[in-house]
């Protein structure tokens, strides 16, 4: 039988319209096509990762030292900004159109009359391509909650857990024990798990001792420290380890690096790292969206930053970083959000550092009004603000506005950063 499409472009289309659902947790469905696929468990150790904020940036940390170490690794996260080959990397290189082309016939040829969400079959296409790979680690970033989650019909050898806060409550729960539950799912028996979050929910060590999963929890375990000569980490037992600052920005930042060390730690017998290639993997780290600080295109002296900050933690976190860094001039805030968010509070940690707004509807029907945000914002303060019809448009008022010394901040959801750094390429700026 002939493959349905031979483009990307073609079968992610196809692939957005083929479930009634654009989420449906569950793993029946995604662990029959799977046993379909033939496929076998991996033979090198798996880490899996859970968590409200802080997932994608501890993937990219893992990544970039084990491959600073020398190892062959097999990546997976979830969303992607600008191309779905982001979404799995093989030693740190994305996956060609022609292998994911493949994997997805593949899929569709085993998956019969199953319905396949757009992430279940992409979830499925980077186990596939995966497992006919020669690697020595496989990292695998949980797209929502965990318990439920496709990424979830592999069994992880670690787990790790990051910060648990209040997001997509309609579907985990509406308090951080009920979330802090639906992350646990991942979690096995006998095989440790590590929480960088410093304040766990009862609910995560509960599940833990059921299934006599060692936990390993930052401020009892392991634990680290600042000073003026960048950062140290130890653990419990004695190790320990003096740091530069990690490449990815923020305090929050240290609290993923440190999960990330026990983790290498828990794994050292099996995946032995260097303390070289720890430093020099934190310090090569680069995530996309994350602080990211990209000059104008027309004027080099104006800061673009671009954050996928979505709800009031992590914009409370983008709101610290962007106090730290006063500009002379104004700061401009490129805003678009999901309806599901809670924008009130996300907004009220940041409307004191922003001095000119500029809204806009996202492309997804899910977007938030520009004119309920407005009104938010005017409820928060009378910073002026501007609604746009698209954040193409937003972005260019930006643009022609802003001048030498002033600041634009990007953000409020993956759908804003992606939408402005395609018009961002567009007009010359460097991504």
């Amino acid at each position: 039988m002939s493959a349905r499409f031979d483009n990307l472009h073609d079968w992610l289309g196809w692939q957005e319209t083929l479930h009634p659902e654009e989420i449906e947790l569950g793993l029946a469905r995604i662990a029959a096509v799977f046993q379909r696929l033939q496929a076998s468990s991996f033979s090198c150790p798996v880490i899996t990762i859970a968590g409200t904020n802080g997932k994608g940036s501890s993937l990219r940390m893992l990544e970039s030292i084990y491959l600073a170490d020398g190892y062959r690794t097999c990546a997976y996260s979830s969303p992607h900004l600008l191309r779905y080959n982001e979404r799995i990397r093989i030693n740190g290189v994305e996956a060609t159109d022609a292998d994911i082309v493949a994997a997805f016939a593949r899929i569709d040829a085993a998956r019969a009359d199953i319905s396949l969400t757009y992430f279940e079959f992409g979830t499925l296409a980077a186990l596939d391509i995966f497992m006919r790979q020669q690697v020595d680690v496989v990292l695998l970033e949980v797209g929502l909650g965990g318990r439920l989650d496709a990424v979830n019909i592999i069994n992880a050898d670690v787990a790790l857990l990051t910060a648990i806060s209040l997001d997509h409550t309609d579907w985990l729960g509406a308090d951080r024990e009920a979330i802090g539950y639906e992350k646990a799912g991942i979690l096995r028996s006998g095989r440790p798990a590590v929480c960088s979050d410093p304040e766990l929910p009862q609910s995560v060590q509960v599940h833990a001792r059921k299934l006599d999963c060692p936990i390993y929890r930052l401020g009892h375990e392991f634990d680290f420290r600042i000073d003026s000569q960048g950062w140290g980490w130890h653990e419990r037992q004695g190790s320990a380890l003096n740091l530069p600052p990690p490449g990815l920005r923020g305090a929050h930042q240290y609290r993923n690096a440190a999960g990330v060390l026990m983790v290498l730690t828990l794994l050292q017998s099996r995946l032995p790292v260097a303390s070289e290639a720890i430093c020099r993997g934190l310090q090569e780290t680069h995530l996309s969206g994350r602080f990211q600080s990209v000059p104008g295109p027309s004027l080099s002296r104006v800061n673009w930053i671009y954050d996928v900050a979505h709800n009031p933690d992590s914009v409370q976190q983008l709101t610290q970083m962007l106090a730290e860094e006063e500009p002379a001039g104004r700061t401009f805030a490129l805003l678009g959000m999901l309806a599901d968010k809670d924008s009130r509070t996300a907004l009220w940690h940041i409307h004191s550092q922003i001095t000119d707004w500029h809204i806009a509807p996202l492309n997804s029907p899910r977007s938030e009004k520009p004119e309920n945000l407005k009104d938010i914002i005017h409820s928060l303060g009378r910073s002026p603000v501007c609604l746009h019809a698209s954040v193409a448009l937003a972005w260019e008022a930006i643009e022609s506005r802003a001048e030498v010394g002033d600041r634009i901040v990007v953000f409020g959801s993956f759908y804003t950063v992606s939408e402005a750094m395609v018009v961002a390429q567009a007009h010359g700026q460097r991504i």
